[in-house]
């Protein structure tokens, strides 16, 4: 495709210039998300902080079952935190949680609708959550449980620090909303940057390629010709204004040597130009391809486990959402927990935590069919996916894993060692939520725990 000097020069400038805007920009644009991000997060913490002032220690280790909900203090107290959520709408929940031993366990809960009730036990162990027992702390991306995805701050009791925190949760489509606002601003500052670049760079080019023209008009004026014998013009309009001189020298000369020469030369020139086209555009085609080679990996470095190579709880989440989507394909999970996994980590380093992490991924692939799919679900948690699988045969498969583990042993530098694990598999039911679903298969991997571990519990249907 032939492009005119205009062209060329209009593309260039406005490249130029989408440049270094889009470079200011961007650079303006994630400082500003990661503000938003840093105000939040302070804000969430200042909150839990501030709340945490005004309860007593005392009060809330009155608070320790179901019983005690209908007591003056624990209806005090409700009403105090649920006046607060109300005065924020930013706020979905706030909550007051207590720590015995490894036990996490609620104590108050603002929640109008489907309320922790007191003593209630927190099944997930997230690390703000925890260091909240402690200090003030909050969450580095957004985290779910039953009630939903959640930006969440906490803060320790003044007098009952490492026992009670107070929690605030921000709904996460209420964070998404702030960080839209700031792309739709991206957006229209973008947009209009584009349009002055288009005109600024029009402008400069309809300079140069008048005066270019005025020259060429002034070479003809110079040395009348026949327009019938200038041969077609190629290329833009420098190229026709080096042609129009030729063709005035070749006139004026009369020398056909001297215009064969040219034309020799033009070739050339013609040559040598192929020539280093096909070597950038065989250059290009390497960067396209090693940007593709690139992206391919990325892709794949998004999708799976950093340590254990297998996929992530996102991938996977995505990969369960897809199936249930599918009318009348009935499929089942697996939750498996490592036994007494931090034992291993206190005892032997988290070197040989990770070790033993791979060697029960590696375990289990051993074990599994072509088609059933594994992720890390989160630390020594991992999640099985068996599609077009009824719930006997999901059972017997995670039978023969939890057996396979028992016999594997791990040579760790210092000792070998044999680790087991605790199982439960539910089966999706057509037309229910996930959730659900994955609700009952961590319910029954809790109940093999509760049992003794190194078995497999199976929900009912």
């Amino acid at each position: 495709m032939r492009l005119s000097i205009f062209s060329k020069l209009f593309l260039s400038h406005f490249a130029a210039i989408v440049l270094v805007s889009g470079s200011v920009g961007s650079y303006f644009y994630f400082s500003a998300i990661d503000n938003l991000m840093q105000a939040l997060r302070s804000r969430l913490q200042n909150s839990a902080a501030l709340i945490s002032q005004g309860l007593d220690v005392r009060d809330l280790d009155q608070i320790r079952g179901v019983g005690d909900m209908a007591t003056p203090v624990y209806r005090q107290y409700i009403e105090s935190l649920r006046a607060f959520a109300n005065a924020n709408p930013d706020i979905a929940f706030i909550y007051v949680m207590r720590k015995e031993g490894e036990r996490v366990s609620f104590v108050l809960d603002s929640d109008a609708d489907r309320p922790a009730v007191a003593g209630e036990e927190y099944p997930h162990r997230i690390p703000a959550m925890m260091e909240g027992f402690v200090r003030p702390s909050v969450d580095e991306v957004i985290t779910g449980d039953r009630w939903g995805y959640f930006l969440s701050g906490y803060s320790p009791l003044k007098s009952g620090v490492g026992q009670y925190l107070v929690g605030i949760d921000m709904y996460a489509d209420r964070v998404q909303d702030k960080f839209e606002q700031i792309r739709l601003a991206g957006l229209l500052s973008l947009a209009f940057s584009l349009l002055l670049a288009a005109i600024f760079s029009s402008l400069l080019s309809r300079s140069f390629t008048r005066r270019i023209r005025n020259l060429s008009q002034r070479f003809t004026a110079v040395t009348p010709i026949d327009a019938t014998a200038i041969p077609e013009a190629a290329g833009d309009e420098l190229d026709q204004l080096s042609m129009s001189f030729d063709f005035m020298a070749t006139q004026l000369t009369a020398n056909q040597q001297s215009l064969q020469h040219a034309r020799d030369e033009l070739e050339k020139r013609v040559d040598d130009r192929t020539v280093e086209l096909v070597r950038a555009n065989d250059s290009l085609l390497e960067e396209i391809a090693e940007r593709r080679r690139v992206e391919q990996r990325l892709e794949a470095a998004s999708r799976t486990d950093y340590l254990t190579g297998v996929l992530n709880r996102r991938a996977m989440t995505r990969r369960l959402e897809q199936i249930a989507g599918r009318s009348a394909e009935e499929f089942c999970v697996i939750l498996m927990d490592i036994d007494h996994f931090k034992q291993v980590n206190d005892r032997h380093g988290h070197d040989a935590g990770d070790q033993v992490l791979l060697r029960i991924v590696e375990e289990m692939r051993l074990g599994l069919r072509e088609t059933d799919e594994l992720a890390r679900w989160g630390g020594e948690e991992f999640l099985l996916l068996l599609p077009q699988t009824a719930i006997a045969a999901a059972t017997s498969l995670a039978e023969r894993l939890c057996s396979r583990l028992a016999a594997a042993t791990i040579d760790l530098a210092a000792q070998r060692l044999t680790v087991t694990g605790s199982f439960g598999v539910a089966q999706y039911r057509h037309g229910e939520d996930l959730d659900a679903c994955l609700k009952r298969a961590d319910e029954a991997l809790y109940s093999a725990k509760a049992q003794g571990r190194n078995r497999v519990v199976t929900s009912p249907n």
